[in-house]
């Protein structure tokens, strides 16, 4: 594995089935006050800012196709 391909912190946090080496990055920008809000909930819920978007991406899932 290169240095540009070392898993970061939050990659080696996943759990589950997914492989370090399946993991493929997500860019987009978002403010400041924004970030600083999500990684401050997720720091207070004990979770990683990637468990808290894919919680949020199922949760948004299930209301908008009303599972």
């Amino acid at each position: 594995m290169t240095p540009s391909q070392t898993p970061t912190t939050d990659e080696r946090a996943i759990k589950g089935s997914e492989e370090v080496l399946d993991l493929e990055s997500l860019n987009f920008k978002v403010s400041s006050r924004f970030k600083r809000e999500f990684k401050g909930f997720a720091v207070d819920q004990g979770i990683t800012m990637v468990e808290l978007l894919k919680e949020g991406f199922e949760l948004s899932k299930q209301r908008r196709l009303g599972k």
